[in-house]
């Protein structure tokens, strides 16, 4: 595993911890979601007020599929998935292929890095322009997002480091 020393220490670390901490609020957004579809009158944690309230985001349009997907598909398709179920899956192969050394996974990682932020400008300007709330869930997946992109380009940057030092 000598190859791995071109790599940045904290990266790793980083990593876990930007994805663990994505998954909990993508399970816990998940969460709210289904519980106030189940009960009307559920209120979250996150629930502070009239213009703080995550579930008030959650199960708004914009919740499922970017609010985008329901323009192509039926509203509800299994393709129209809420954000929060991609959000799991986005730190899942985040993580997953974080562990590879390839030059191929990295640039997809930074690849993907940008669309979760392209994502996170979008959704952070229908919150504030369109929804006028604050969800705290939310603006702390945006900031994880902008540290997983930092992190996947620090990490390409390493890897291409590597592979000409070795080429």
């Amino acid at each position: 595993m000598a190859v791995a020393r071109g790599l940045p220490q904290w990266e790793r670390k980083v990593r876990v911890f930007l994805c663990i901490f994505g998954m909990v609020l993508s399970v816990y957004a998940l969460h709210v979601e289904l519980s106030r579809e189940r009960n009307p009158d559920y209120r979250a944690m996150c629930d502070l007020g009239e213009s703080v309230s995550c579930s008030k985001v959650f199960t708004s349009r914009w919740g499922r599929g970017f609010g985008l997907v329901q323009f192509f598909v039926a509203k509800d398709s299994p393709l129209n998935q809420p954000n929060s179920v991609l959000g799991i899956i986005f730190y899942i192969l985040q993580m997953g292929l974080g562990l590879s050394l390839s030059k191929k996974a990295a640039l997809f990682l930074v690849f993907a890095s940008w669309v979760s932020v392209a994502g996170s400008l979008y959704l952070a300007s229908i919150l504030t322009f369109v929804l006028g709330d604050f969800c705290m869930v939310c603006v702390s997946t945006y900031i994880i997002n902008f540290a997983l992109l930092y992190t996947n380009l620090k990490r390409r940057t390493a890897i291409e480091g590597m592979k000409e030092k070795a080429g």
